[in-house]
């Protein structure tokens, strides 16, 4: 399968990468010192480690830093909705050889979904269907 340039643009964030990701999505643009607090709870990261990151991934292209205030302040560069859907298509593309069907079927059977999932999911395929050509 042959690989989308525009989503190759944007590299795959780390684990690591995509806790600081949650942070700035739930809360919206954060100076390091927002981040750090936000993590502290869940992560032992120090405020030089989250530093770090946030640098990184301003190289990277993951965040945009806004300079104009002395304390720079750090956005995502995509939507967590845009960002999840480059990773699942990576994964499709690595894991299961392009194909969503498997992912689904998968994911279905390694997992039990709950009743509401299932109802969504349900929702969701008759709305495909409806818009296949006949």
């Amino acid at each position: 399968m042959v690989r989308d340039p525009k989503k190759a643009a944007t590299p795959r964030p780390t684990d690591a990468e995509l806790a600081i990701l949650r942070v700035l999505w739930d809360r919206g643009p954060s100076t390091v010192r927002e981040v750090h607090e936000a993590l502290r709870s869940s992560q032992s990261s120090g405020y030089t480690s989250v530093l770090k990151l946030l640098q990184i991934m301003t190289d990277k292209g993951l965040v945009v830093r806004d300079e104009t205030n002395r304390a720079h302040v750090y956005g995502p560069k995509l939507s967590e909705q845009r960002t999840q859907l480059q990773l699942l298509g990576d994964l499709v593309d690595r894991a299961f050889a392009g194909s969503s069907a498997k992912l689904v079927l998968q994911a279905l059977a390694g997992r039990r979904a709950t009743r509401e999932e299932l109802r969504d999911i349900r929702a969701l395929l008759d709305k495909l269907e409806e818009r296949k050509p006949q």
